[in-house]
């Protein structure tokens, strides 16, 4: 690692350490009744809990609906928030079992396309027949999502969609981490069997068969 990437990532560090202190602050002053610093932590979380809720539930208006529910959890309970972890974590949490809540209501299991199921090298990103093909493998990821369970779905969209450690996933969904892993195998596989069932010959011609 060369010394200005050692700069950027101690910088980076030091940002995330100030926002963890500076939310936690927030979360403090609400505890005491400050609503401006309920304000702000809506703010400030918003876009993260309602772009989790759409690929949990695939849907922008049930999305919002989920985000709205998750902040009136994170108000009613915020006093069961342990500071000594992450905040961030904590609120995930919440809006995972709050989608998985609101697609059991309604019946309905949809799934947002799983993109990042496959690496794309960069070369083939502006590749107008690459593309094509990307868009209908993501019609039939998404069709072969509606097999897996809550828990596969979960620690896929937390994993593979939303880029988080399976450390974190293993927090949010309150598991060991083992545990984490193999419905993230179990997600996997299916997805796959389903693939090649349903288009080998998209697998074949992007080369992931």
């Amino acid at each position: 690692m060369t010394a200005k990437r050692a700069n950027n990532s101690k910088s980076t560090r030091r940002r995330d350490q100030d926002d963890e202190t500076d939310v936690k602050r927030l979360v403090d002053d609400f505890k005491r009744g400050n609503q401006r610093a309920f304000t702000e932590l809506v703010r400030r979380y918003r876009p993260q809990v309602i772009s989790l809720a759409y690929k949990m539930t695939a849907d922008y208006d049930e999305a919002s609906d989920v985000a709205q529910n998750v902040f009136l959890k994170m108000a009613h309970n915020i006093w069961r928030y342990d500071p000594g972890k992450k905040f961030y974590t904590w609120l995930y949490r919440i809006t995972v079992n709050a989608s998985i809540d609101h697609m059991r209501k309604i019946q309905r299991h949809r799934h947002e396309p799983l993109e990042q199921i496959f690496n794309v090298p960069e070369s083939r990103l502006n590749d107008p027949d690459y593309n094509f093909y990307r868009r209908q493998l993501r019609h039939h990821v998404s069709r072969a999502s509606l097999k897996l369970t809550d828990k596969q779905r979960t620690a896929f969209v937390l994993r593979d969609v939303e880029g988080c450690r399976v450390t974190d996933v293993s927090r949010m969904m309150d598991m060991p981490e083992a545990t984490v892993r193999w419905y993230l195998h179990r997600a996997r596989a299916q997805i796959r069997k389903e693939l090649l069932k349903r288009c080998p010959h998209i697998l074949t011609t992007m080369g992931l068969h």
